[in-house]
């Protein structure tokens, strides 16, 4: 499985503008073939931060993702969106368990 957890500072007066881009992108891709979870959230310290986290079956999955047009769309929308430098890592894992609470 493929994970990654991706930070982007967001400009504020260009948030909502990100948040259309954003809702389309998880929208669509959980929709695509190899996306075990595709999320995205504003931080609760900080709300002009989005979060991605996402998980996909393998890494044949996850570059099939970054062909779609809707990932090239948030892609190129993204330069004109960012306050700040964002942070983007990768996670290659062999199992996971869901934890009882």
């Amino acid at each position: 499985m493929i994970v990654l957890h991706a930070v982007f500072p967001i400009e504020q007066d260009r948030l909502d503008e990100a948040l259309d881009h954003a809702r389309t992108l998880v929208e669509e891709s959980n929709r695509e073939d190899g996306t075990i979870e595709y999320r995205a959230a504003t931080d609760v310290e900080d709300g002009t931060t989005l979060r991605f986290f996402e998980q996909y079956e393998d890494a044949a999955a996850f570059e099939a993702h970054t062909e779609t047009d809707h990932f090239r769309a948030f892609e190129a929308a993204l330069p004109d969106l960012l306050a700040g430098e964002p942070e983007v890592r990768r996670f290659d894992v062999e199992s996971a368990a869901e934890l009882d609470l």
